[in-house]
């Protein structure tokens, strides 16, 4: 079996991984990232959007938006309509090509300094005294043993570097959205808005989305809660039935389904000669199931407490515990007052939804977009939350 050497190995190329990378690799470490698809960015298995926040973290290009967003309207169970925009009407956010963005970056970690492989499937971690040293893999039929002094589990939902290293990465049903998604053309979209649909009888414990992609084209899903998914009222039923409402004629490009964690973050996202990031971190907003942001925030932050570990040759959980310190103060409190909101809002009735949306129905207007802003906004005009959330939150 050939051995091979790297300062970090990052398993997963999605953005998490790749930033991480990136990250790691700018500060002149030996990098290797790897995925276990023959194409990065395929398949795609996420609805696309993402705030304008994202400006803050990567410089937008024009050839990876589909759309600018000005807005998101969510409508409850009796067509309740709650239109949340920005002053100025200004953009608020975008609809990405997600195939097209994850391989820019990809192309970016690869910019650095990383060696970036595909088709390269990681089977088993190396451990030698307590310490995680690397990675087994399968490459072109060839069985490789892939050491580092940190191993990244950018492996998403359940990650299994994170199971194999010690850290119980299990995902109970009900911290789970089971999604299906079709891309679909030949459709009546609103073009700069997103639009969310609540209800038990759309999506039980969830939501339907119609995210735009051009001007009779969308994402088009359901994701519903994973504890009460099964034969008949599978989320592909719930999105069937969408569809024929809404767009009986339209045409489907592309069937997309999956899993996402709405746990909040697990209990450690770090162990001796590990750090897990994005999805296997659950590194996902709970109350939308967007977690693009958090990759790259969560992935910048733990490139550069790996750098100084492995300049220091301290790669002990202790030392990396640095990366758990950063991503809870950065963007911990949002995670934890979006699960709060999700727990509540998941569980309520469709006469409790049309209760609890009255407060917000019109226009919401804020100041300026982000996630906190949202959630502030949230808070203050409904009683029913405020005083379980707002201490978490200001």
């Amino acid at each position: 079996m050939k051995d091979e050497t790297y300062d970090v190995v990052v398993v997963g190329a999605g953005p998490a991984g790749s930033v991480t990378a990136k990250t790691a690799a700018d500060r002149g470490l030996d990098v290797l990232l790897i995925e276990r698809n023959p194409e990065i960015g395929v398949p795609v298995k996420c609805a696309e959007g993402v705030s304008k926040e994202i400006e803050q973290f990567v410089e937008i290009d024009s050839r990876w938006i589909c759309t600018d967003i000005l807005g998101m309207i969510t409508y409850g169970p009796d067509g309740t309509q709650v239109r949340l925009s920005v002053e100025g009407s200004e953009v608020v956010g975008y609809v990405l090509e997600r195939r097209l963005f994850d391989k820019v970056l990809a192309q970016e970690a690869a910019r650095a300094g990383a060696e970036v492989r595909v088709k390269t499937q990681a089977h088993r971690v190396i451990k030698e005294g307590g310490y995680v040293k690397g990675v087994q893999v399968t490459a072109g039929g060839e069985e490789l043993c892939l050491y580092a002094d940190v191993v990244v589990g950018a492996d998403g939902v359940e990650s299994r570097i994170g199971r194999w290293a010690g850290i119980d990465t299990t995902l109970p049903l009900v911290d789970t959205y089971i999604c299906a998604q079709f891309l679909m053309c030949d459709i009546e979209v609103k073009r700069n808005y997103c639009e969310m649909f609540l209800g038990q009888e759309i999506a039980p414990k969830g939501y339907a989305w119609i995210f735009p992609k051009g001007t009779d084209s969308a994402n088009v899903g359901v994701g519903i809660g994973g504890d009460v998914s099964g034969e008949p009222y599978r989320a592909l039923d719930y999105l069937k039935a969408f569809v024929n409402a809404k767009f009986p004629d339209g045409k489907i490009l592309a069937e997309i389904y999956g899993a996402v964690p709405l746990s909040g973050p697990i209990y450690d996202t770090v162990a001796n000669g590990l750090i897990l990031v994005g999805d296997a971190a659950r590194h996902v907003q709970p109350i939308t199931g967007g977690g693009i942001l958090e990759a790259i925030q969560g992935g910048t932050i733990a490139g550069d407490v790996i750098a100084k570990a492995v300049r220091e040759k301290n790669l002990s959980k202790r030392r990396l515990m640095e990366y758990e310190k950063r991503w809870r103060r950065e963007f911990g409190k949002v995670l934890e007052v979006g699960l709060k909101t999700k727990n509540i809002v998941a569980n309520m009735s469709d006469a409790e939804l049309i209760k609890f949306l009255r407060p917000y129905a019109g226009d919401m207007i804020l100041k300026e977009y982000s996630e906190r802003a949202f959630l502030k906004e949230l808070i203050k005009r409904n009683p029913k939350i405020l005083f379980s959330l707002a201490r978490v939150i200001f």
